[in-house]
């Protein structure tokens, strides 16, 4: 019988490695966004992220979510039927260079009509026709990452992230500091083409049995992978057509400047946390699609993801509220504190996202497309109505408000959805520890109108501890850390 505690520790280890990765790329992040919003300041942000949504609006479109339904291919074969691995794998790669091909041509074809929509001119369709190019290969890249994360080659997936980002920072930022604004474009199809070739290498190291395959084989055995990613896809485009809507409506109303303010307040808050969730969505998914059909491996696995997830995300939360303006100011400059509150309410959504999308990687590791579907749409129906509500009544703040009750309502909906469609529930003893998170970030979030910055600091500190110790005391009780601890360092002697 398995070690309880060897599944917790294979959960961490997963988190820690991808956190790592992920502080890294925090601290790339933080260069890279001090010196861009010296050189470009809000209203250049606000183009930037017009052309990045724009961007993975058509990934989204043509890439057929490929890049997720081959993860579970792969990966099931992998477990299953190592031998239908490599023709898999060669599958995938034919179909990325279609879907690759035929987004670059539907952004030439469209970039006037796209630059239209994005920014009321026609001014930017040159910009969007080379942003084909990025498109490109941002699509090759997404095919080269399912590889490694469907072989859960997890080392190389982070080492190629780490190292595009890297290489792309020191490359992009010569670039921002000599032209400004006109470096925006030029920047975003560099770091595509960086992070291709580091993904394209460490994909090439896996010695994959090579198999001949015709174009019509690739597309009559690769249509159950085309499927499922066209559902999974539609789910994609529609969340990111959401967050078009979104940037273009604050993009009318508000202007162009209060787009690049609503970015960069939730690159901040993804980036943040970014580590749960990334951890998620490369090793967790993986894990449950191999236990699809046991409901009650299923909860055992949702269980540890979400409790570990709700036990390392509310010190974060706890110490980014006490500290999100220096965060600020130090990611940004003083121009960027109008998003402060906008911050500090959306980071308070996302111990109940952590949860919910534990919960939630159920619909997609089942192969339960049409419901996943559904919720999808339902779902970013009702993200779009309270961002539009939050906005026009609560201007950036408002925006906080309204992502911190959707999670909320999300969180409540994947639980009802879960027990009802799969008799999932979570074990005894789970919503204890998530009320007392959710106490303690309330507290925490209440404790930032204390008037007197002595003090209000001072109970911050003492909270920002004391969340501390209780996510080490309920950790080490499932994992034994100080065990785990031990045996790093004599494996190290």
């Amino acid at each position: 019988m398995i070690d309880p505690k060897n599944s917790y520790r294979q959960v961490m280890k997963a988190t820690s490695l991808f956190g790592g990765v992920q502080v890294f790329n925090i601290l790339v992040s933080i260069v890279r966004s001090k010196f861009i919003a010296l050189w470009i300041g809000p209203t250049g942000y606000g183009i930037a992220a017009l052309f990045t949504s724009t961007l993975g609006l058509v990934n989204g479109i043509t890439n057929f979510g490929l890049d997720r339904s081959a993860v579970k291919d792969i990966s099931f074969n992998n477990n299953e039927h190592p031998e239908k691995t490599p023709r898999t794998i060669h599958i995938l790669r034919r179909l990325i260079w279609f879907t690759a091909i035929l987004g670059s041509l539907v952004m030439i074809i469209g970039s006037p009509w796209l630059s239209e929509f994005a920014f009321e001119s026609r001014e930017y369709t040159l910009s969007f026709i080379m942003i084909s190019l990025a498109l490109l290969f941002k699509q090759l890249s997404s095919g080269q990452l399912a590889v490694l994360q469907g072989l859960r080659k997890l080392k190389k997936l982070a080492k190629a992230n780490l190292y595009g980002n890297l290489v792309a920072l020191l490359i992009t930022l010569p670039l921002y500091y000599f032209y400004r604004i006109d470096a925006i474009v030029p920047a975003i199809i560099i770091s595509s083409l960086v992070a291709f070739i580091f993904t394209y290498y460490y994909s090439q190291t896996e010695n994959i049995e090579k198999i001949e395959l015709t174009n019509k084989e690739a597309f009559t055995e690769g249509k159950p992978m085309i499927r499922l990613g066209v559902m999974l896809s539609i789910s994609s485009v529609i969340g990111l057509l959401v967050a078009y809507i979104i940037q273009v409506f604050i993009s009318q109303t508000g202007g162009v400047q209060e787009v690049g303010l609503y970015n960069a307040g939730f690159v901040i808050l993804n980036s943040y946390v970014g580590l749960i969730f990334t951890a998620m969505e490369t090793d967790y998914f993986p894990r449950l699609s191999a236990i699809a059909d046991k409901i009650e491996a299923i909860r055992k696995t949702v269980f540890e993801q979400a409790f570990i997830a709700i036990l390392l995300i509310t010190p974060i939360v706890v110490v980014f509220l006490t500290v999100a303006p220096l965060i600020i100011v130090l990611l940004y400059t003083k121009e960027f504190t109008p998003i402060i509150e906008m911050v500090r309410w959306g980071i308070l959504g996302m111990i109940f996202k952590a949860v919910s999308f534990s919960m939630g990687y159920i619909l997609i590791a089942k192969g339960d497309s049409r419901l996943f579907l559904k919720t999808a749409i339902g779902f970013n129906v009702l993200l779009l109505t309270m961002n539009v509500l939050g906005y026009y009544y609560g201007g950036l703040e408002g925006l906080g408000i309204s992502f911190l009750v959707y999670y909320i309502i999300h969180f409540i909906a994947i639980r009802v959805i879960t027990k009802i469609r799969y008799n999932f529930y979570f074990e005894e003893g789970f919503y204890t520890i998530f009320n007392i998170c959710v106490l303690i970030c309330g507290l925490s979030y209440a404790l930032t109108y204390i008037e007197n910055p002595y003090l209000r600091y001072s109970s911050l500190l003492v909270l920002s501890l004391l969340s501390v110790v209780f996510s080490y005391i309920q950790l080490d009780k499932k994992m034994d850390i100080k065990e785990l601890i031990s045996k790093i360092f004599k494996r190290n002697r």
